[in-house]
């Protein structure tokens, strides 16, 4: 039996409740690394918290790395729904760390997997972060060209080498936070955003 989707119509059947198993996964999977930490969340732990075995996971994310990459980027696309569009790309990531340090485990988790993404045998890590950052650069120069032209403001100044500091700042931030929760992401943010202004 196929599902039908429709307006109004929901998934049914084994597919429809595959997607809601996954998703009951990654949201617990989140809550586990929120109260073990990063480094103390194995497949097993995640398994016995959820009450699931251990191939259960296996068979939806296949390794640990790779269903801690999709918690990442699931709130990676909840992050870009909920901000919705705002005045300008830094007003965008002062709404996404607004967001992120709502719930701390989710920025270690993010940091423990960039940190594994460079290491060699990291392959969903290096993979994300590699996408990530390839399609963030490239968002932030369109978004920021748009800016420019719409302040008549354009310049010869790389705006990829511009992206590029953003970002660096904005996870440079997040470190930082965690490491310090008196650092003001906002404040440093706003401070980019005057100079780039």
């Amino acid at each position: 039996m196929t599902a039908t989707r429709g307006e109004g119509a929901s998934l049914r059947g084994p597919y429809a409740k595959g997607i809601r198993r996954r998703q009951e996964i990654l949201d617990k999977t989140l809550d586990v690394v929120v109260n073990r930490g990063v480094h103390q969340t194995s497949l097993r732990a995640i398994a016995e918290t959820i009450g699931v075995s251990h191939s259960v996971l296996t068979h939806y994310f296949g390794s640990r790395e790779a269903l801690l990459v999709e918690v990442i980027r699931q709130h990676d696309n909840d992050v870009e729904e909920h901000i919705g569009s705002q005045p300008s790309v830094i007003d965008g990531m002062m709404a996404g760390a607004a967001l992120n340090i709502q719930v701390p485990g989710l920025v270690a988790l993010f940091t423990s997997l960039m940190a594994m993404s460079v290491e060699q045998d990291s392959e969903d890590a290096t993979k994300y972060f590699r996408e990530r950052y390839e399609l963030a650069r490239r968002d932030l120069v369109e978004a920021l060209r748009g800016e420019m032209s719409a302040r008549h403001s354009l310049t010869d100044v790389d705006l990829e080498n511009v992206s590029a500091l953003i970002l660096a700042a904005f996870d440079g931030l997040q470190v930082q936070w965690l490491l310090d929760p008196s650092v003001d992401i906002g404040a440093s943010l706003n401070l980019i955003k005057r100079i780039i202004h």
